[in-house]
């Protein structure tokens, strides 16, 4: 009973699955009549449903106590008559209390308990004055309660009605709380998605600044049928990034594919001076990550080995399980630049924008490093946790 359409209606926040199960779903014999009389919908998801039935269990509760008492202290038939209009009275004066308080709750914590409890007193007065009365009336009519005689029962009256107070305020403030949990929820995976997508797109510029002087540069030098190619790939290229969202992750093997065009569009730059080799295990290669981590890596491998070295260099890409986690490689034989790299701690924008879509992706459950390797070359290594490709 405490609690009205006037709070703010509470977001029902959606179940968290791990997995998708494939065993039918199986349902209780119960489950058509909760639904019928409203069980299967959290309990506060209707704000007025819910302070009517609480309203309405409260008071009745009242009267069938009041009135068991009455009767264990041989107090006559006419006891539920006079327990009756004391559950109408209060029943009548916390609907007048609750119209009030849906206004008070949002002001200033110290006025609003202030004027709370100024209402509570002069409610239970009128409460107090009721019961005097139909005591005198139903009870003992020989009585004659006069002045503050009528205020006989107000203790009683006003610990009643400030425990409906402060339930009141308790169910509110808490439901009050509960919507700016969820809302500041929202706000940071809003945060986190414009992030996420910020970084995915601030690669596209930077790749195809490269790409495009390159078609330029074949263009001036009339190599049409290289440019057309280039173009092309670059055009399938492109449909992948704005196919899939900025904030999805896909699956390994989608990536691999996704690498294999970038490196074809390299390719016709470098020929026969870019070398990749792919070793992904079989078993990794559902694994989902987010879109394009890795097209950094490969970018950054070609420009500090390959295009350093006149004879070019070779780049591995190597996946494989470690328990739960998927272990990604990024590794060139360069004797370039690259090889420095490990000991900066911050490596320009591709290495920076990885490290933050990894932490906006996976937070602390996430390794990245980078070493000099047995090659002489770079090394990127990352360790993300293994998540299927058949979850939703």
């Amino acid at each position: 009973m405490a609690t009205d359409s006037a709070a703010l209606e509470r977001r029902q926040r959606p179940a968290r699955r791990a997995g998708r199960s494939n065993a039918p779903r199986i349902q209780s014999p119960a489950a058509p009549i909760a639904e019928g009389i409203g069980l299967d919908q959290p309990f506060f998801a209707d704000k007025n449903r819910a302070f009517w039935i609480l309203q309405s269990i409260g008071w009745s509760g009242y009267f069938i106590l009041r009135s068991l008492s009455g009767f264990a202290n041989s107090m006559g038939w006419m006891w539920v008559v006079h327990t009756l209009l004391l559950t109408a009275t209060g029943y009548s004066l916390t609907l007048l209390l609750a119209t009030l308080f849906r206004r008070l709750i949002a002001m200033r914590a110290l006025l609003t308990v202030a004027l709370s409890l100024v209402a509570v007193m002069f409610a239970a007065s009128a409460f107090s004055i009721i019961e005097t009365w139909s005591y005198a009336t139903f009870l003992k009519p020989d009585a004659r309660p006069v002045g503050f005689e009528y205020l006989g029962a107000i203790l009683l009256n006003f610990s009643l009605l400030a425990a409906w107070a402060a339930l009141y305020y308790g169910i509110n403030y808490f439901l009050l709380l509960e919507e700016q949990i969820d809302q500041r929820e929202r706000l940071e995976s809003q945060a986190s998605s414009a992030q996420l997508a910020m970084l995915r797109y601030q690669l596209n510029p930077h790749f195809l600044f490269n790409t495009l002087n390159s078609i330029s540069t074949l263009v001036l030098l009339k190599q049409t049928e290289r440019a057309n190619a280039m173009l092309a790939r670059l055009s399938s290229f492109l449909r992948y990034t704005l196919v899939n969202e900025p904030t999805a992750k896909v699956t390994l093997a989608q990536e691999v594919e996704t690498l294999k065009l970038y490196l074809e569009i390299e390719k016709m730059r470098f020929e026969d001076r870019l070398r990749p080799h792919f070793k992904i295990e079989s078993e990794t290669i559902g694994a989902r990550l987010p879109s394009l981590l890795l097209q950094p890596l490969i970018e950054n491998a070609i420009k500090y080995a390959v295009t350093a070295s006149e004879s070019g260099a070779d780049i591995w890409i190597t996946a494989h399980r470690q328990g739960e986690s998927v272990r990604i490689e990024v590794a060139d034989n360069g004797d370039g630049e690259g090889a420095s790299l490990a000991a900066s701690p911050s490596t320009g924008v591709g290495l920076a924008n990885i490290r933050d879509r990894l932490a906006q992706a996976y937070g602390a459950a996430h390794a990245f490093t980078t070493r000099k390797n047995e090659r002489g070359g770079f090394s990127v290594i990352i360790e993300i946790p293994f998540e299927s490709g058949d979850r939703d």
